[in-house]
């Protein structure tokens, strides 16, 4: 049975009660438990970042957590320029900002970092139109796409200088350069073309996804995360995509005990673009598990902490608003 909730999170609910689009006012129905979890996993993040920009925990530190921080309020129709969390998205990107290479455009320590807060910078920009968010975003795709380029199989590992690939790091590679041409940048067809080609080398017979090296067994996580790719190339129809998202479909309430909210977080979008009604199924039974084990605080928890943990819950469920231009169908 939960905990009664404290003093300190019935004040943050009462403080961020309000948010600038309901699912009624964006023409949607929204599940009412939906809004009220996502709510309250927004004032946690909100009540827990440091003035900074990030958070304590050492995951929140890393700017690409910082970054699904960002897309969390991002995504449920907050805005940088106004209402309660416009301060905290916007020392949230003043993080992002300082954690940048000026001269080489990395950002963080590893492509993981750079590819997630690339996709958040993607995001904001076309919130804030300032300069140094689209220089900085400038800077972040061109170091992906030389990444890209040097790297023989025509993905990424961790760092921009690899010769090898894993296609999680590639994933998060190539959805912020999906996100970076939603915003208006200019990003070569082959940057897609060799990005999908290294995830159909990667696909083995049954439609699982292998990790690094050659094509090998894989699992939910990865195969939803080149589904995904597969999907925001318009790409539904070839034998890789095909395959794919037969493997996530068969395997999607198999859960990893290692990384859960990252694979809610990648299944639940391969799953709305590949197929709405398989999304839908999938997104009822997510509502009941998030909003049964959220935490009193706000919060969900998992082996990457509560940063993580929660922005990339509340991400699973921001479908239902489609409020951010990369969770459009």
């Amino acid at each position: 049975m939960r905990k009664l909730c404290s003093l300190l999170v019935l004040i943050s609910l009462s403080a961020f009660a309000q948010r600038p689009m309901t699912g009624l006012q964006i023409g949607r129905e929204i599940p009412a438990e939906l809004d009220e979890f996502y709510r309250k996993g927004l004032a946690f993040l909100a009540l827990s970042q440091t003035e900074q920009g990030n958070w304590t925990e050492n995951y929140g530190q890393q700017p690409g957590v910082v970054g699904f921080a960002l897309l969390a309020f991002l995504a449920s129709g907050e805005d940088p320029n106004y209402g309660p969390y416009r301060d905290v998205i916007r020392k949230g990107a003043g993080y992002i900002l300082s954690q940048q290479n000026e001269q080489t455009g990395y950002i963080g320590n590893s492509m993981y970092n750079h590819g997630f807060a690339t996709l958040a910078l993607a995001e904001l920009y076309g919130h804030l139109q300032e300069p140094d968010v689209g220089v900085a975003l400038q800077k972040a795709v061109d170091l992906i796409l030389e990444s890209q380029e040097q790297n023989p199989l025509g993905g990424w590992r961790y760092t921009p200088i690899s010769k090898d690939a894993d296609t999680t790091v590639s994933g998060a590679q190539m959805v912020a350069l999906y996100a970076a041409k939603n915003a208006g940048l200019h990003i070569p067809d082959k940057a897609f073309e060799q990005g999908t080609k290294y995830y159909s080398s990667m696909t083995a017979s049954d439609g699982g996804v292998g990790y690094s090296g050659g094509s090998q067994s894989g699992n939910t996580v990865r195969t939803a995360i080149s589904s995904l790719v597969f999907s925001l190339y318009d790409d539904y129809e070839s034998e890789t995509s095909r395959k794919n998202f037969k493997f996530i479909r068969q395997s999607r309430d198999r859960n990893d005990a290692n990384y859960p909210f990252y694979q809610f977080y990648y299944l639940s979008q391969a799953l709305f673009q590949g197929d709405m009604k398989e999304w839908q199924l999938w997104n009822k039974k997510m509502i009941r598990v998030f909003d049964a084990t959220q935490a009193d605080d706000g919060s969900w928890n998992g082996p990457r902490g509560t940063t993580f943990s929660t922005a990339t819950a509340l991400l699973a469920m921001a479908l239902n608003y489609r409020l951010m231009p990369i969770y459009e169908r």
